[in-house]
C-alpha cells in the first residue's frame, strides 16, 4: 500500500520502516497522527482486538483527521470502533488480494487531498506528544518531518501486526460521545486572543562557558513577573512559557499554544560583572518585530535593565495608555543576594530531594547578604514546606517553625505581594490546617492578581478540602486557562473533576498531563484510580504498572488487584505498602476502606491526622474511596476534629 501511494506522489509513514532506533513508540505514534492529513487503517481481526488501535482512531478523530478503512476480513466491529468508523465508506479487500483495492485507495486519497488542501493545515504541535514507550504496539508509528509539496500529502498508515493478541477491556472507553466531550473540556476554554497579550520565552545563555543558564532563566522569570502585574495584559505563567525550552517549535506555534499575540525573547551574555542582554518583541500573526534593543550593562544594573525592558514592552504594546507606567522590579541590596537567589530558585525548580536541600542553603545565604529581599523569603517558605510535605526531610515541628517564620518575614516586608500571600496561605493550609486563615490569604492574593495560576490552584484545593467541589472546579479550570501547559494545573483539574464526579473529564485531564510529561510522578497512579472508579480495573492495573515512582505504584497495586479478585497478590502488595506506613498512612486508609476493614481504616486515618497528612486534608471530605466508612461515627468525629464537619 505504501509503495503504491508513494509511487502516486503521496508521502507515507509506516512502521517499522520509518522508526528511528531508540525512539519511544507511543510518543512517535501520537506525533505521526498529529502530523498526518489522513490515517489509513488496515482493519484486521488483530487491529479490531487491539486497544492501541482504538486509541489511535480516537486520537485521529479528536484531531479531525479523516480515517480511511480497508477491511481485510469480515470481523465484526465492536461498538467502540463502530462509533468512529461506521459513518464513512470503507474499502473491502476481504474477498481477495489487496491489490484489487489499490486503484480505489489512490483515488480515495487523491479526492481526500483535494478536499483537505484548503481547510486542513498540518498539526505539528509537538507539545501534544505522549512519551510512554510501548514495545508491543501493533501499529508503531513515528513522526517524520512532514514534506508539504504541491503533490505530496502525509499519510499515517496504521498496520496491525498479525499474531499479537489483545483483549479490549469491557469498559476501556465508555460512550465515545462522553469521551469526546471529556477531551474537549479537559482544559478551560481558551479566551479569544487579545492584542494585549505576550509570552516571555526563556532567554538564551550565550555566555562563553554556557554556565549562566540560571541567570538567563532568572531574567526571563523576572520579566514574566513584572509584565504579569500590568492590568489587562495577559502573560502566561512561567511553567507554560518554559515548556517550549529546548523544543523545536515556531513562534507562531508557541503563540497559538499559549493563546498570545506577542512573543518576547532574547539572550544573555554574562562575563564577570559585564552583561549584554538582547531582547525583541515579535507580533506573531504578522511575524513582525515591533521592538528590539541590546543593553550593555554591569551586573549591578540588572534591576534597571529589567525595568527598561518591561517599560519598552509596555510602550510597544501601548498598555501604558490604559494603566500608566510599568511596575518596577524589586531590587536586592547587592548582586550577591540576587545571584544566590537565582541559583536557589533554579535548584528548587528541579524538584528533587537533594536539589531542594541545596536550594534552601542558597536562599539562606542570599538572605544573610540581604535580610530584606522579599522574593528569597517567599521561596524559602515554599522550599521548606516541600522539604516537609513532599520529600519528608524535616519533621512537622521544624516545618511549622521555619515555614511560618519565612512567610511572616515576606508578609511583613511586602504585604501587597501576591507571592507573599500565597506563601502564607501554604503555611496556614499545609502546616497549620487553618482553613479560614488560608482562605483569607489566598483571597488577598487573588485580589492583588486575579490571574495568578498558583493562587487559583491553591484556591481550588482549599475548596476541595471543604467539600466545595463545584467551586473547586471553577478555580482549577481558571488555573489551566492562565497556565495552559503546566502539568500540575492539569493534575489539579483532574482531581477537581473527581470531586464533582466528572470521571470522564478527570480521565481526559490526567491524560493531557501525561502528554505534557509522561514521567511526572503520580500521574499514572491518579489515572489508574479514575479508571478503577469507572469500573475498568484491567486498564487501571496497566496504568499502575506504568507509574514511574515506585511508592505511588506500590500503593496503587493493592486497590486494583483487589478489584480484579487477585486477593493473594493484593495481600502481598499491601504488605509492601505497610512497611512504609509512616509516609503513606492516608493511602493505606484508602486501601483498607475499599476492603471495608474499618478498624485498620480508622487506625490509618488517625495516624494521618497526627502527621498532618496532606492527602487527608485534601480528600477526606469527599474521597470516593472512603465511601464504605462514611456511615461510621468515627468518620464524622474525624471531620469535627479537623473542623471540616458540615
Amino acid at each position: 500500500m505504501c509503495t503504491t501511494l508513494e509511487a502516486a506522489g503521496f508521502t507515507c509513514w509506516i512502521a517499522p520502516r520509518d522508526v528511528r532506533a531508540g525512539e519511544p513508540y507511543a510518543a512517535a505514534i501520537v506525533a505521526a497522527i498529529n502530523a498526518c492529513r489522513l490515517l489509513v487503517l488496515v482493519l484486521t481481526k488483530s487491529a479490531i482486538d487491539s486497544p492501541h488501535v482504538l486509541r489511535e482512531i480516537e486520537r485521529a478523530s479528536s484531531k479531525k483527521r479523516p480515517v480511511l478503512s480497508i477491511r481485510m476480513d469480515a470481523s465484526e466491529l465492536p461498538p467502540e470502533l463502530e462509533y468512529f468508523l461506521s459513518a464513512n465508506h470503507w474499502l473491502d479487500a476481504s474477498g481477495g488480494a489487496v491489490e484489487s483495492v489499490l486503484p480505489a485507495l489512490i483515488d480515495s486519497v487523491r479526492v481526500r487531498k483535494a478536499g483537505l488542501a484548503t481547510r486542513l493545515a498540518p498539526d505539528t504541535n509537538t507539545a501534544d506528544v505522549r512519551a510512554a514507550p510501548d514495545p508491543l504496539h501493533s501499529a508503531a508509528l513515528r513522526r517524520t518531518p512532514p514534506r508539504w509539496g504541491a503533490r505530496s500529502m502525509a499519510v499515517a498508515l496504521a498496520v496491525a501486526a498479525a499474531g499479537l493478541a489483545y483483549v479490549v477491556a469491557d469498559k476501556f472507553w465508555l460512550s465515545k460521545r462522553v469521551v469526546t466531550a471529556a477531551v474537549s473540556t479537559a482544559a478551560a476554554p481558551a479566551a479569544a486572543t487579545t492584542a494585549k497579550s505576550v509570552a516571555v520565552l526563556p532567554f538564551a545563555d550565550l555566555s562563553e562557558k554556557k554556565d549562566q543558564e540560571y541567570f538567563s532563566d532568572g531574567l526571563s522569570e523576572e520579566l514574566i513577573d513584572l509584565l504579569g502585574k500590568i492590568p489587562e495584559l495577559r502573560v502566561p505563567a512561567r511553567t507554560s512559557s518554559f515548556y517550549f525550552k529546548g523544543k523545536q517549535a515556531t513562534l507562531g506555534e508557541i503563540a497559538k499554544a499559549l493563546n498570545v499575540s506577542h512573543i518576547l525573547e532574547g539572550s544573555v551574555r554574562k562575563s564577570g560583572n559585564q552583561l549584554r542582554i538582547t531582547a525583541e518583541l515579535v507580533r506573531t500573526d504578522t511575524d513582525t518585530r515591533i521592538w528590539s534593543e541590546t543593553f550593555d550593562r554591569k551586573l549591578d544594573d540588572i534591576f534597571k535593565v529589567q525595568d527598561e525592558i518591561s517599560a519598552a514592552v509596555v510602550k510597544a504594546l501601548k498598555i501604558s495608555l490604559l494603566e500608566g507606567a510599568a511596575p518596577k522590579a524589586t531590587p536586592a541590596a547587592n548582586t550577591e543576594t540576587y545571584t544566590l537567589f537565582l541559583q536557589g530558585r533554579a535548584l528548587a525548580q528541579r524538584h528533587t530531594r537533594a536539589d531542594n536541600a541545596k536550594a534552601g542553603d542558597y536562599l539562606r545565604q542570599s538572605l544573610k547578604a540581604d535580610p530584606n529581599f522579599t522574593p528569597a523569603w517567599v521561596l524559602l517558605a515554599r522550599v521548606r514546606a516541600d522539604d516537609w510535605n513532599v520529600f519528608g526531610t524535616i519533621d512537622y515541628k521544624q516545618a511549622r517553625t521555619e515555614v511560618s517564620d519565612a512567610a511572616t518575614h515576606a508578609i511583613k516586608l511586602a504585604p501587597s505581594s501576591p507571592d507573599a500571600r500565597i506563601a502564607m496561605s501554604h503555611v496556614l493550609f499545609d502546616v497549620n490546617w487553618d482553613w479560614d486563615g488560608a482562605e483569607r490569604e489566598i483571597d488577598k492574593a487573588l485580589e492583588l492578581d486575579p490571574s495568578d495560576a498558583e493562587a487559583l490552584e491553591q484556591a481550588a484545593f482549599l475548596a476541595m478540602t471543604r467539600g466545595q467541589c463545584e467551586r473547586a472546579l471553577q478555580f482549577a479550570q481558571s488555573a489551566v486557562e492562565h497556565d495552559p501547559l503546566d502539568v500540575d494545573r492539569y493534575r489539579g483539574l483532574g482531581i477537581a473533576n473527581i470531586c464533582v464526579n466528572n470521571l470522564a473529564q478527570s480521565e481526559a485531564s490526567f491524560r493531557k498531563a501525561l502528554e505534557l510529561n509522561a514521567t511526572s510522578e503520580g500521574l499514572h497512579y491518579k489515572l489508574g484510580l479514575v479508571l478503577l472508579m469507572r469500573g475498568d480495573a484491567r486498564a487501571a492495573l496497566a496504568e499502575m504498572q506504568q507509574e514511574t515512582q515506585e511508592e505511588w505504584r506500590n500503593v496503587g497495586l493493592p486497590l486494583v488487584l483487589d478489584a480484579l479478585g487477585r486477593t493473594r497478590e493484593a495481600d502481598q502488595a499491601l504488605a509492601v505498602v505497610a512497611k512504609h506506613s509512616d509516609t503513606w498512612e492516608y493511602q493505606l486508609a484508602q486501601i483498607y476502606a475499599r476492603r471495608d476493614d474499618r478498624e485498620r481504616t480508622f487506625a490509618s486515618l488517625e495516624q494521618a491526622f497526627q502527621e498532618r497528612d496532606g492527602g487527608l486534608a485534601t480528600y477526606v471530605k469527599w474521597d470516593p474511596l472512603l465511601n464504605n466508612v462514611r456511615s461510621d461515627p468515627r468518620y464524622q468525629a474525624l471531620l469535627l476534629r479537623m473542623k471540616l464537619a458540615d
